[in-house]
């Protein structure tokens, strides 16, 4: 299985309750009907304790397919294009990193 992680930053001028809500109740629905995904995370931002700085993002999505085969079938579907194209509701694509991963559980 493979994972799609994107860092994302929200749009200038929304708050960060207007972003975590649109996110969620809106765009997260719109995401998770793309095909062939297995599984869809949104890390959404909490308070951050006093001495630890908060990150240079605002959330981040974890996308999970079962292989590179299986993500390039979604990303040419109309559902990942409606998904990329509400994007720009409510986040700020120029300050956004994504990166492809496969985990690598440390045990025992």
């Amino acid at each position: 299985m493979i994972k799609l992680v994107y860092c994302i930053t929200r749009r200038p001028g929304m708050s960060v309750d207007e972003f975590s809500r649109y996110w969620h109740d809106v765009h997260g629905p719109i995401g998770r009907r793309i095909p062939g995904l297995r599984r869809l995370v949104q890390s959404h931002p909490i308070r951050h304790p006093e001495g630890m700085r908060p990150p240079a993002f605002d959330g981040m999505a974890e996308l999970w397919f079962d292989d590179l085969t299986a993500l390039r079938a979604a990303q040419h579907s109309p559902e990942w294009n409606a998904s990329n194209a509400d994007e720009d509701n409510f986040v700020d694509k120029t300050r956004t990193a994504l990166f492809l991963t496969e985990e690598r559980e440390i045990t025992g």
